[in-house]
């Protein structure tokens, strides 16, 4: 297993690689260099910079030395954490994007464990009494839940929410919270409003988990295997869970590769709606506004989640099905 995991993280290394290269491309798009951009937009407001502050931001970004180096010399900072100045905000990015980066991961993990919580435990019952009520009931809600888009839901537990309670269901923290330091009272508050979110978010996706979970195991269980241990006197539940659902959960746990980064990216429209301070509103100002050091910054940061959530599901997959990792290595 060790030596599996070696190999996954060592083939993650030429992706990042190139997916540093895409996110300093995309830094380097504008016409000129972005300190020129700076410059303007700073004169424009009237104001004034002096030119060793300028030339301390040139030498600091190796502007006007080849490219290679000016990567290098970003690379080197974004290894620091040090991401560059955000042009809109006259801050340096770092300053903007952790808390919003750890909320996305936050909100993205609490959903995917939501999904998985209601998805297993329905997708099995669907599979094991199929063509049942029961079974009708959650298919039919399990379409709606994939046929409805994420901020369409959104937009109408806001409207509810406020016609018939009077209340917002907006944002993740309470007015007195949202620019509080960190402190338990504050993760408390933030858990308390993360429902909403997690509900929106993680519909579609428990959908469609529900369905990929009952079609693996209803595939399992007409299995020859399955029919030799009943007539070998396995008990029922033992035989489901230690045979059928074990093999049923290789494509539901591989769904995690773009279950995760969908959760991580996709999520912008819904937090723009329910006024979520995750990642994804913050990337549509900085594209808007041609904010490149953040926008390429943030770019850079949920790819590199995209790809620990590839490492994290063929870890898993590995783990449960040891042909996997034998197959990968041998």
């Amino acid at each position: 297993m060790l030596r599996y995991i070696v190999y996954r993280i060592l083939l993650m290394i030429p992706t990042l690689f190139v997916i540093s290269l895409v996110s300093f491309a995309i830094i380097q798009l504008p016409p000129g260099d972005f300190l020129t951009s700076y410059v303007a937009g700073i004169t424009s407001r009237g104001e004034e910079i002096d030119e060793a502050t300028i030339q301390a931001l040139r030498n600091a970004y190796g502007l006007g030395q080849p490219m290679h180096v000016q990567y290098l010399k970003w690379m080197s900072g974004v290894l620091r954490g040090d991401f560059g100045q955000s042009f809109t905000w006259r801050v340096a990015v770092s300053n903007l994007i952790w808390d919003r980066v750890w909320l996305t991961v936050a909100v993205s993990l609490v959903t995917l464990l939501f999904t998985w919580l209601v998805a297993f435990p329905i997708g099995v019952y669907s599979a094991v009494r199929p063509y049942s009520l029961l079974d009708y009931l959650f298919t039919f809600i399990g379409f709606i839940g994939l046929a409805m888009p994420s901020f369409l839901l959104a937009l109408i537990l806001l409207v509810v929410a406020f016609a018939q309670f009077g209340m917002s269901v907006g944002g993740l923290f309470s007015p007195g919270f949202e620019e509080a330091a960190w402190s338990w009272a504050k993760i408390k508050d933030l858990f308390g409003h993360i429902w909403i979110p997690v509900i929106v978010l993680g519909l579609s996706g428990t959908a469609s988990l529900i369905r990929i979970m009952r079609a693996n195991l209803l595939d399992e269980l007409h299995k020859p295997y399955v029919t030799t241990a009943r007539l070998k006197g396995q008990g029922e539940f033992t035989l489901l869970m230690r045979y059928p659902v074990r093999a049923a959960l290789n494509p539901f746990v591989s769904t995690l590769g773009w279950t995760l980064p969908q959760l991580v990216s996709g999520s912008t429209i819904v937090a723009v709606v329910l006024s979520l301070p995750l990642t994804g509103p913050l990337m549509l100002q900085a594209l808007v506004s041609q904010d490149m050091y953040l926008a390429g910054s943030l770019i850079l940061i949920l790819s590199v989640l995209t790809v620990i959530g590839t490492l994290i599901s063929d870890i898993l997959l590995a783990w449960l099905d040891p042909r996997i990792r034998l197959h990968r290595t041998g």
